[in-house]
């Protein structure tokens, strides 16, 4: 496997590459603003997130890039003005202005994204009945965006998990709405995904025909909050990891065949390791690892532009893997121009390219072509 600086020489953009490939924005975000909360009820409006500045003292959470706003979301505070993803306007990240976003999708070669939140990649809310107010705030809130571009935006709702009685409305009112993918995180309120208390809400994602998508971040306030001042791969990544390692262990997608499911914003290099690990514990149960992992499991995850592609399908395949630009965000996952770069890497065939930048993603979203 090669480092770093040996897979970005494979970027080469002088190469003669197909053109036309399609693509399919497996990983956008939006960054929520006070539009988002205009759909909470009377009496939901207590709930309502406010914003506050940091005038003076030290950083209190030791944050590099430290951000000025931070929003206070049921008496729990998380940066708002950080993690910008530059060259982006504020109407194009909050989806204030669609026709710029669309603009700028053209420019970057994407025809369609599957947008997802940025606020709640954290562990945001506290109690049941804030979750339920803010998550359906938002739901109606991208309804409302998915409307003035149905042909090009899709989103993935966010569920009730406090509340599961109420998520079958929700799903079916969302993806009659554009909702392509119901969202998850690493860990969801303290539990992980093998617990016997997600099971409804599977069970609505094949009702449906909605993957459940797994995102990075975490949705433990006891994790989140334990790995502050550890950096974000602990934070946000390998909670991620871990659930996909766990819900393979335990057999959980067998036990829901119909169900499909993505692993988003976690890169992919860690695949191999993963899969070799599953099955030297499966083989000593007497079990046999499937000879097409991910595809046996209905699993889909997102490859970074950076990861070692040709290695990863060694042990994977290249059926089940799809790429985002982590659209509004700047960190080590992110990259705007992720389908500019892939597509002249020169060490994978550009049918594989196709796959991942446009078939792939379709039949994980379910977007007909």
């Amino acid at each position: 496997m090669g480092s770093a600086c040996a897979l970005l020489a494979r970027y080469n953009p002088s190469n003669s590459r197909e053109e036309n490939l399609g693509s399919i924005d497996a990983d956008a975000h939006v960054y929520e603003c006070e539009e988002t909360w205009a759909y909470l009820s009377a009496e939901e409006t207590r709930f309502t997130p406010v914003v506050t500045t940091q005038s003076w003292g030290p950083d209190p959470r030791n944050i590099e890039r430290s951000p000025t706003e931070y929003w206070v979301v049921d008496n729990r505070y998380h940066p708002k003005n950080r993690n910008i993803m530059p060259d982006t306007s504020a109407e194009q990240r909050e989806l204030r202005d669609v026709g710029a976003r669309l603009a700028h999708m053209d420019q970057l070669g994407i025809d369609i994204q599957v947008i997802y939140p940025s606020l709640f990649l954290r562990p945001v809310m506290r109690t049941a009945a804030s979750e339920l107010a803010l998550t359906r705030s938002y739901n109606r809130w991208m309804e409302a965006i998915w409307s003035k571009a149905p042909d090009r935006l899709r989103w993935v709702l966010l569920p009730a998990i406090q509340s599961m009685e109420k998520n079958r409305d929700e799903i079916a009112r969302a993806k009659d709405h554009g909702a392509c993918g119901i969202f998850m995180r690493g860990t969801e309120w303290e539990r992980f995904h093998g617990d016997p208390y997600f099971f409804s809400l599977y069970e609505l994602a094949a009702d449906f025909d909605m993957p459940i998508c797994i995102h990075s971040g975490s949705g433990s306030i006891t994790q989140h909050d334990h790995c502050l001042d550890d950096g974000s791969f602990t934070k946000f990544l390998q909670p991620g990891v871990g659930a996909f390692h766990s819900l393979i262990e335990k057999g959980i997608p067998t036990k829901f065949p119909e169900v499909r499911w993505g692993f988003v914003e976690l890169g992919a290099q860690w695949l191999p390791y993963v899969y070799l690990d599953l099955k030297a514990r499966l083989e000593r149960f007497g079990k046999q690892m499937p000879e097409h992992f991910l595809a046996a499991n209905n699993v889909y995850v997102a490859v970074a532009v950076y990861d070692d592609v040709p290695y990863i399908i060694r042990y994977v395949g290249e059926d089940n893997l799809v790429i985002g630009t982590d659209y509004g965000h700047n960190d080590q996952q992110s990259q705007m121009n992720a389908f500019e770069i892939f597509r002249h890497r020169n060490d994978i065939d550009p049918s594989v390219i196709k796959k991942i930048t446009d078939e792939n993603p379709r039949k994980l979203y379910k977007i007909e072509s």
